[in-house]
């Protein structure tokens, strides 16, 4: 399969869409950018790699804080965002890096606000995997062999910081229907279904256009 699309997931922790988008991404044979976005801003801006992944989806809003780390990363900065506070430039310089990245081609992108990022872009198609919570506990906990009760907590904390970061930045509601073009529960279909539930509905939209565009 080939697709001329790029796809934005926005993830509840603990439901698989990660692997949900390297599914697509095999299947497409595309590439698919989660913390490697993070290195991609550190190199393009000059912020050291290690504040972007301190700032990873979470807000900062704490004054010192920023003050801190703004001291830190003097040395490292070469970029143009210098009269702000450091977790504004972190975002910018993800935000331009994001773009560049769908500037050279087809691929999936998780996380990090990319649909907000590229919401000028004509085809992406921004996507929000959810699942149960009792479902989302089992995963986390298989998969760091947690009890219950830590992996509920984890789960909890991150995707409070993922909505707090997503609401922090755009103008829209982390997790909420209308953010997104598609919203799918993985605890229903499963991964592979979720995958490929994802690929024919951007199937079917570019040939739709395609149809458009013979009218």
């Amino acid at each position: 399969m080939k697709t001329n699309t790029i796809i934005t997931i926005g993830r509840e922790y603990g439901s698989a869409g990660r692997e949900i988008g390297r599914r697509i991404a095999a299947d497409f044979g595309i590439k698919l950018y989660d913390k490697e976005m993070l290195a991609r801003a550190a190199k393009e801006s000059g912020i050291c790699e290690e504040i972007f992944e301190s700032h990873d989806e979470k807000p900062t809003n704490s004054f010192l804080y920023s003050l801190v780390m703004d001291t830190y990363s003097m040395g490292y900065s070469g970029n143009t965002y210098t009269d702000m506070p450091i977790n504004h430039k972190v975002f910018l310089a993800q935000f331009d890096a994001i773009k560049k990245i769908a500037d050279e081609g087809p691929c999936i992108l998780v996380g990090r606000c990319a649909d907000y990022a590229l919401e000028s872009y004509k085809n992406v198609v921004s996507v929000f995997i959810h699942a149960d919570l009792e479902a989302r506990i089992r995963r986390i906990a298989r998969l760091y062999d947690l009890t219950d009760a830590k992996a509920k907590d984890r789960i909890l904390k991150t995707d409070k910081q993922r909505s707090s970061y997503y609401n922090y930045y755009t103008n829209k509601k982390w997790s909420n229907a209308d953010s997104y073009e598609l919203c799918l529960n993985s605890a229903e279909l499963g991964i592979e279904g979720t995958a490929k539930a994802i690929e024919q509905y951007v199937m079917l939209k570019e040939s739709i256009s395609k149809e458009d565009r013979k009218l």
